[in-house]
């Protein structure tokens, strides 16, 4: 038989499913490496899907989703951000990586260069290496709070390159971005001509600060933001994300869904209306707990004096275990065999972190403080003398 996609098969895999297919051969694994709330979806967004199942909202709905949600979404928008955008601006996908993916599509050719971070999710990178294009990494450096510094942007910047993907509050780090910060990249990518598309899906969960979004700022039409329910509603199930674009942008990305899923399910649409029209008390509860969640955890691993980077944004934890021996190269993997507990390699998401790991807030209490007790004993055995 004829061979299949080089392209496609050779495709990186991400570091974290390799853990959680590894750990679920162990019992007693305390899971620390998926970024998924630990809470069920509120009732409220369950009622209204059951109810929109009830009234025949069964059936295909336009690529671009339901004008009703679309216009909550552009509410919501006003609401929170103060960004005017029309519904036509808006395209709702199954999940906020099918926004990436379908926008990535729509702006990129085979053989041109996109600048993802580094660290960074693993799957921008495989986005953009499924079809052919070419991924540059740009570093964050985690002294500098983890946001991109326009002199490594230049560095890395070249003639081929068509856009660069940034992340606030982010994946794996935390970081979240500043208004000075996000002048300066609207700055660059004028420079140079890029687009840039700006990963959202954290922006309900920032704790001391405020989440930016670039479109804020935007004036020459050259962001496209992408947000998602999953990580905000827990609705990590329901496949529901959107993308904000200019109008002919958006218009190409709902054109890139028909042959992808041609449309996010319209039951999951109608819940995700409910979610982002209605109270938005369960994002700020949540917000609180996972900052109450990541204090706890860095006081313990400040207490074995063990060095962390307290995050400003989202639900992660990045560790720094280049301090330590052990016969096992890969941290994770020896985490798991010796301790117990399920971490997030920190290559998966670049070089800069190989000697890290990332855990997740996103977990009940109990487990999350035993799971940092058990790296604090790890460290203390494995300790360089």
């Amino acid at each position: 038989m004829k061979a299949l996609s080089q392209t496609r098969s050779s495709l990186p895999r991400s570091g974290i499913r390799q853990i959680m297919d590894y750990s679920a051969t162990i019992p007693d694994v305390i899971h620390l490496e998926v970024g998924e709330p630990n809470v069920n979806t509120p009732l409220h967004i369950r009622e209204a899907a059951f109810a929109a199942m009830n009234e025949g909202f069964t059936h295909y709905t336009a690529n671009a989703g339901l004008i009703s949600l679309r216009s909550s979404i552009a509410d919501h928008l006003k609401r929170q951000y103060e960004i005017q955008v029309n519904t036509d601006q808006i395209v709702v996908t199954a999940g906020a990586v099918n926004a990436l993916v379908a926008t990535v599509l729509s702006l990129v050719e085979s053989g041109e260069e996109v600048l993802i971070p580094d660290p960074g999710w693993p799957n921008y990178e495989q986005i953009i290496l499924s079809q052919e294009s070419i991924p540059k990494r740009y570093k964050l450096l985690p002294d500098a709070g983890f946001v991109p510094d326009i002199a490594e942007l230049e560095r890395v910047v070249t003639p081929k390159t068509k856009a660069i993907i940034i992340n606030s509050p982010g994946n794996p780090t935390g970081g979240v971005l500043s208004e000075e910060n996000i002048k300066d990249l609207l700055a660059f990518a004028s420079k140079h001509d890029l687009y840039i598309i700006s990963d959202e899906v954290y922006d309900g969960i920032v704790f001391e600060d405020k989440h930016i979004s670039p479109m804020s700022y935007d004036t020459e039409g050259r962001v496209i933001s992408i947000f998602g329910f999953s990580k905000n509603y827990a609705m990590t199930g329901w496949r529901v994300g959107y993308a904000v674009a200019p109008q002919q942008i958006a218009a190409v990305i709902a054109k890139v869904l028909e042959p992808l899923v041609s449309c996010a399910s319209s039951v999951s649409q109608k819940a995700a209306e409910a979610a982002i029209s209605s109270t938005q008390e369960f994002v700020h509860e949540m917000r609180e707990i996972y900052q109450a969640r990541r204090d706890s955890a860095y006081r313990l691993l400040e207490e074995a004096g063990i060095k962390a980077y307290k995050p400003k944004g989202a639900f992660y934890m990045m560790i720094d275990l280049s301090g330590i021996e052990t016969e096992e190269e890969n941290l994770a993997i020896a985490l798991v065999k010796e301790s117990g507990v399920a971490v997030a390699p920190g290559t998966t998401f670049g070089s800069t972190t190989a000697h890290m790991i990332r855990i997740s807030l996103a977990t009940e209490d109990s487990k999350l403080l035993e799971g940092v007790k058990r790296i604090c004993d790890f460290v203390t055995k494995h300790r360089k003398q």
